[in-house]
């Protein structure tokens, strides 16, 4: 009786999607001389030409500050209250003192691995702020800001970069790849590009649920590269989900600039193709951000349909700690944007302007900030790591008797070479 209900619901739902195509479909006119071709809605021209891609001009950059922290059109002003724009200065600045502080650990030798968030905090802060607490986030690698500002506390960032017994990973992840269910934050994966279907897929079981939540998916220029992307936009709009796909184009894939990777308009001239409402905005003000995002997630929801945000910025930073940026840029090109339009200093100056931020709070901040990171980072590393039985959990319900042979496995190669295991680092 269940497997005929099943059935019925299954057959049910294909039905309705059928009978809801066939509603968007144009009523079929053979007599119109125009094209009937149900593929695409166009007109017949009698002389043969290509679509160049340079003819038409490029997608315009939303912004609402300038350079130096002036509101351009007061109507686009979101009119934060001061506390809230404080709070967006705070989270940006102390996710840069973490990165300054983890960066240096492993040059020391005291992480395997890490990578900063210079120059793309407002794209962090800025869409993070729109968002409701129940909306579920698919990160790339570079969204440590949208974590902090839902309320991530230091010591687990610390626990996840040092893979201590605190962290929620259990060790298993490589640094910088977080994640927290009660914070709607899905693990970060290290293959590129793989978090875009899965947010589809994500997407469209939130809009089954009718819950008033969007999903959000964020990744770089490079990874738009990989099919992965191509699939996720595709199905997310013709499934019309609530999916905002958050591009943060910074310039570069590792060592490869953008004029190496794509020849089109960027990301954002790829969204009109699939059927995406797209914007492309400075993503080095987060006023802009914050606004785009927060338009995109209002209509997502009451529309069921994705959105692609190109956000525009620069990674002043190396791609990772395993790379050398200056092997492919010139220090000028990297000042310019550390120094002349960094999103942090834009905040800076919007503050400054309105009597809510001076010298004496900055350098109280600073301090205050770089302390509150190397208290977290002490505590860190004076933690033991997970207990190495944590290797073989969380696969199956119970243990399957081929991973407790591995396990016992393990277990003999460790006695066996004990002085090369110091097990006294880690949780008994």
């Amino acid at each position: 009786m269940n497997c005929f209900s099943d059935a019925c619901v299954f057959h049910s739902l294909i039905l309705c999607l059928c009978l809801q195509g066939a509603l968007r479909q144009q009523p079929f006119d053979s007599s119109a001389e125009k094209p009937q071709f149900p593929g695409a809605s166009a007109e017949f021209i009698d002389h043969l030409e290509f679509i160049q891609p340079n003819v038409i001009s490029g997608i315009p950059v939303y912004r609402v500050m300038d350079r130096q922290g002036q509101i351009i059109n007061p109507s686009e002003d979101p009119k934060l209250p001061k506390e809230m724009v404080l709070n967006f200065y705070q989270k940006m600045t102390l996710l840069n003192t973490m990165d300054r502080i983890l960066y240096e650990s492993q040059r020391q030798g005291r992480i395997s691995f890490y990578m900063t968030n210079y120059g793309e905090e407002g794209t962090h802060v800025g869409s993070a702020a729109a968002l409701e607490p129940t909306d579920l986030v698919f990160g790339q690698y570079r969204e440590a800001g949208v974590l902090m500002y839902r309320g991530f506390p230091l010591d687990l960032f610390m626990a996840q970069c040092y893979a201590n017994a605190d962290d929620l990973g259990k060790g298993r992840q490589m640094p910088v790849h977080y994640g927290c269910k009660d914070l709607n934050f899905v693990t970060i994966s290290s293959p590129l590009a793989t978090q875009i279907p899965q947010a589809a897929g994500a997407s469209y079981a939130v809009k089954r649920e009718n819950t008033n939540r969007v999903v959000i998916c964020y990744f770089g220029e490079g990874a738009a590269s990989e099919g992965d992307a191509h699939a996720g936009f595709n199905f997310s709009a013709t499934l019309e989900c609530p999916l905002l796909f958050f591009c943060r184009n910074n310039g570069y894939a590792i060592s490869t600039p953008t004029n190496e990777q794509y020849r089109g308009d960027g990301i954002a001239a790829r969204g009109p193709g699939y059927g995406l409402m797209s914007i492309r905005v400075d993503g080095n003000d987060v006023f802009a951000v914050y606004n785009a995002t927060k338009e995109a997630r209002r209509r997502a929801v009451a529309e069921n349909q994705p959105f692609l945000i190109e956000a525009m910025t620069y990674r002043i930073g190396h791609h990772s700690t395993s790379d050398d940026s200056s092997a492919y840029r010139s220090v000028d090109e990297v000042n310019y944007w550390d120094k002349q339009d960094h999103p942090i200093s834009r905040l800076r100056h919007y503050m400054t302007a309105r009597g809510w931020w001076g010298e004496d709070e900055e350098r109280a901040w600073r301090k205050q900030s770089r302390k509150l990171v190397m208290e977290a980072f002490e505590r860190a590393e004076k933690r033991l790591k997970p207990n190495p039985e944590l290797l073989f959990t969380d696969v199956y319900d119970e243990m399957i008797p081929p991973i407790a042979k591995q396990r016992d496995a393990m277990w003999r190669h460790v006695q066996q070479y004990k002085e090369h295991y110091p097990l006294d680092l880690y949780e008994k």
